[in-house]
């Protein structure tokens, strides 16, 4: 089995993983109430950015090796490293849905009885499931030996971010005011201690 193959074998297992840890949130969040929410076309689009960037076009790539012109040499090393941070993303991913319990939602939304997490992966950062999609496309550049669907979980990730951020943490300082303003000023947003 080639190099490439491995990571490509890594990156399926760790899509599937995401799948199986977010589907039961999922299933949860459609029985707790909706009390306001942010949902605009650029949260949509958004949200689509970082689904094309992180799942459909590294699958298209796995499934048919398109675009091959943009292959690079895959190294043991990198696959190696890649599947480490893809592990690291899941172990966030799931502890920050496991945190949120019932205020998690895929939209920018305000739940019924809805409280400010500050624990686990919330006690270093106040967007870790943003921490996790940033890793997700890091280990993905390590994993898949492509510049277009190796780099693209990255440019999926910013696109998200750079057009949701700001949002959420609006709706956070309406929803908890001073008690939030405190929370940003003990915390980083998305890389504890830098950013």
């Amino acid at each position: 089995m080639s190099v490439s193959s491995i990571g490509e074998i890594a990156w399926v297992l760790g899509i599937v993983a995401w799948y199986f840890i977010r589907r039961p949130y999922e299933r949860r969040a459609k029985r707790v109430r909706v009390v306001s929410h942010r949902r605009s076309t650029s949260e949509k689009l958004g949200l689509a950015a970082a689904l094309l960037g992180l799942a459909i076009i590294p699958a298209f790539y796995v499934a048919t090796g398109i675009p091959e012109g943009a292959d690079h040499p895959a190294r043991l090393w990198a696959v190696v490293l890649g599947a480490a941070i893809f592990c690291l993303a899941m172990w966030v991913f799931r502890r920050t849905h496991k945190e949120l319990g019932r205020n998690w939602s895929i939209t920018l939304e305000i739940r019924d009885k809805h409280e400010l997490i500050r624990r686990g992966p919330y006690a270093l950062v106040r967007h870790p499931m943003y921490t996790s999609f940033l890793l997700m496309g890091v280990g993905q550049a390590f994993l898949l030996p492509n510049w277009v669907a190796g780099l693209a979980g990255l440019a999926g990730f910013a696109v998200l971010f750079l057009l949701r951020v700001d949002k959420e943490e609006r709706m956070m300082m309406e929803m908890f005011g001073s008690e939030y303003r405190d929370y940003m000023a003990d915390t980083k947003r998305i890389i504890p201690y830098i950013y």
